[in-house]
């Protein structure tokens, strides 16, 4: 990589950031982490972790202890800057680019001339472009292409493959998607990823890589939305899914992928949208998968209702908030958007939440009373309805006498079935 390169500031410190930030100072180079969450800082600064996530407490204790990590609140000068915040989409299924916006206002206020922006946060086609006009019409003294022999800014993009729970073994083995704005932009951002990245580095423009990367998680949206379907055709038609979906893969160029109770994280849920939103005649198929995603939950809060119905007083049991299993991640997770329905339409029950990777409550749910935490073993020997929502390992050893008499509701195959079952005394 480029002499010039050696101070890196990563503007996010979240499931992406920090992992690419402790990447990057194991290679001995300078990082300085950007966040404006306090409590993000202060464990950095630590040498600690404020993220549950194999592997990475190790790396980021040892980048601070050598002094090659550090964390603040401010943006910082340097030579390359990473920006990885989050991308949620508003009401309208529009991307909220707002997040992006202040990083890229903090970073165009401290910019001298010759520095990398890369974006690393998945976003709508052209938002790459976005921050660069964005830095270049608040700095008319910095250019793109050193016209009038103004100092030049690079712009690239290259987001983030990696699936949570394997950031620390990913962030190395996959291939990466490198798009710049111009190709000597590409070409520095492919030789700083190379000093961490074994896989192959793969060039484009920025634009294409941004839809690439959408791409890939609507592929597996659309996919899931199959499964989720399929679920719901076998359901009334009174036919376990799991074994349909067994069988039919045993076909040499069939593979089902699992249905649940939705879809969740923070590429899944939200990427498709930002290509429906940026050419909604056209995708037809990824803005019906994703309806069917969501819809998936809904129809397990109705499940789910019915049974609790049956009891004056119920109590029921939901193992599972995150989105997905053995991790702490509870970003666009339909497990707990469905508690948080539940939590509102069944006011006189009793919800016992599981979730072995959590401690307290999430916000969400700390102004519904009828919402408490437990442990496995207590929340289902007590309830009257056992509700499914993350395959988590630790659920996989629940003796299944234990079940024998309740209502259960399995939307990830735990225990054989996906429809709701009600297991003999």
């Amino acid at each position: 990589m480029r002499t010039e390169d050696r101070t890196v500031a990563v503007v996010g410190l979240g499931y992406i950031g920090l992992p690419t930030a402790a990447m990057l100072a194991r290679q001995g180079m300078r990082v300085i982490g950007v966040d404006i969450n306090a409590r993000h800082v202060e464990a950095v600064s630590r040498g600690e972790v404020p993220f549950v996530e194999p592997d990475l407490a190790t790396h980021v204790a040892g980048a601070v202890s050598k002094g090659l990590l550090t964390a603040q609140r401010q943006t910082p000068q340097a030579d390359v800057y990473i920006v990885a915040v989050p991308t949620p989409f508003d009401d309208d299924h529009h991307a909220d680019l707002s997040w992006i916006d202040a990083a890229t206002d903090a970073i165009a206020g401290v910019l001298r001339g010759g520095e990398l922006v890369i974006l690393e946060s998945t976003s709508p086609p052209g938002t790459t472009q976005r921050i660069a006009d964005r830095i270049l019409g608040a700095r008319p003294d910095l250019s793109l292409h050193g016209e009038g022999g103004r100092p030049v800014v690079g712009f690239a993009h290259c987001p983030e493959r990696v699936l949570p729970g394997r950031i620390m073994v990913e962030l190395v083995t996959n291939d990466r998607i490198i798009g710049g704005i111009t190709p000597d932009a590409a070409a520095r951002a492919r030789d700083l990823y190379a000093t961490f990245c074994d896989a192959e580095l793969l060039l484009t423009d920025a634009r294409t890589a941004e839809l690439a990367k959408l791409a890939e998680n609507s592929f597996r949206d659309v996919n899931i939305a199959f499964a989720n379907e399929l679920s719901l055709v076998a359901e009334r038609l009174g036919v376990d899914v799991w074994e349909v979906i067994a069988l039919a893969n045993r076909h040499p160029r069939v593979n089902i992928l699992q249905p649940g109770p939705g879809v969740g994280g923070h590429c899944i849920a939200v990427d498709p949208w930002f290509i429906v939103s940026a050419a909604p005649e056209q995708a037809r198929l990824i803005r019906t998968a994703r309806e069917v995603n969501d819809a998936k939950s809904d129809h397990v809060v109705t499940q789910v209702v019915a049974l609790a119905g049956q009891h004056a007083r119920p109590t029921v049991a939901v193992l599972g908030l995150s989105f997905k299993a053995d991790v702490d991640d509870l970003r666009e997770s339909p497990a707990l958007r469905i508690v948080e329905r539940l939590a509102d339409e069944l006011r006189q029950a009793r919800i016992l939440a599981v979730e072995p990777h959590i401690d307290v409550l999430p916000a969400s749910l700390l102004g519904r009373p009828n919402v408490v935490m437990s442990d496995v073993v207590a929340a289902v020997e007590a309830a009257d309805v056992v509700v499914v929502l993350v395959d988590h390992s630790a659920f996989r050893t629940l003796p299944r006498p234990d079940l024998m008499g309740k209502n259960v509701v399995d939307t990830r195959g735990l225990w054989g079935e996906e429809s709701v079952v009600t297991l003999p005394a």
